[in-house]
């Protein structure tokens, strides 16, 4: 080989790299970012539950030593105990846990068929019943509170189930959750069950309800959490300590003469865990709830 052949092929350019090649390269590079980006925002989520879990099992001493004490030495499982005994919890807990199940039973219910009416049968006014509907979600409940409370009075339902279940019975967002995945089950179905006899209940209740599990679930972990982390409604109609609920009990730690900040955190700790056992067992369904309701008429 000549001098000039071998100094062209040393100065020789090698080949680029396919472009298919790239192209996975670059979407590896973008799976990557997004999986770190969402593994720091589920930590900067899960960081108040574990600072939670944490002060629980500190001692009142430790409790806001600097550091932080992030895996407490000793721990402190006393506070549990404490905190349970300290107040009726096992009626607080029962309190909270039958309110929010009678309440996400009849959401599931009066929503289901309400959507059911407003996307299979066909009168005047359906729309103008569906904007007014959705109208509700605008109003929060202190704008209502006032007039709500009056009529409760009026009735006697203060200090009762029946003023904390009946004012939620049914939710908008419950009606809208339904009517939009209802939205995607086929009308000819429907209609091929009545050509063959089949009551408007029985198509309900055999074949549109269990189409809709998905979005069921999904409206039963919304309202069953609203239910039970509600506050400032039981606050106002309940004065017996028989009829608290368990965010009532809660708030009972803390008063002028000093807070007892590993029990409130410990009872606190104890008070999520019904919300996390019932998402953990229905997040796929809950998941694919939420993904369907975006369907369009």
């Amino acid at each position: 080989m000549s001098p000039g052949a071998a100094l062209t092929a040393s100065r020789r350019v090698p080949a680029p790299p396919p472009r298919g090649w790239a192209r996975r390269a670059k979407r590896h590079r973008m799976v990557i970012a997004a999986f770190c980006t969402l593994v720091g925002v589920a930590c900067i989520t899960l960081l108040p539950f574990y600072w939670m879990f944490s002060s629980s099992l500190r001692t009142m001493e430790n409790m806001f030593s600097i550091p932080i004490q992030w895996i407490p030495d000793p721990l402190n499982w006393q506070s549990y105990v404490l905190a349970w005994q300290a107040q009726d919890f096992t009626r607080y807990f029962l309190n909270s846990g039958f309110v929010a199940v009678a309440i996400t039973l009849s959401n599931l219910l009066l929503c289901s068929l309400a959507g059911y009416s407003l996307t299979k049968f066909h009168f005047r006014g359906r729309g103008l019943m569906f904007i007014l509907i959705l109208s509700t979600m605008m109003l929060p409940l202190e704008v209502t509170m006032v007039p709500l409370f009056l009529i409760i009075k009026q009735l006697d339902w203060a200090n009762s189930y029946q003023g904390l279940i009946v004012p939620f019975l049914v939710d908008g967002f419950g009606v809208f959750l339904m009517r939009q995945y209802m939205l995607s089950i086929p009308s000819d179905l429907i209609d091929s069950a009545r050509i063959d006899g089949a009551s408007e209940l029985r198509i309900f209740w055999m074949i549109v309800l269990p189409l809709c599990k998905p979005a069921l679930v999904a409206l039963a972990v919304f309202t069953f959490r609203e239910a039970w982390d509600m506050y400032i409604w039981p606050l106002i109609i309940i004065t017996k300590d028989s009829l608290r609920t368990l965010p009532l009990g809660i708030s009972l730690f803390m008063s002028s003469y000093g807070t007892s900040w590993d029990q409130l955190m410990a009872i606190a700790v104890l008070g999520t865990l019904p919300m996390i056992l019932l998402f953990f067992f229905l997040q796929r369904a809950f998941i694919q709830g939420i993904a369907a309701t975006g369907l369009k008429e």
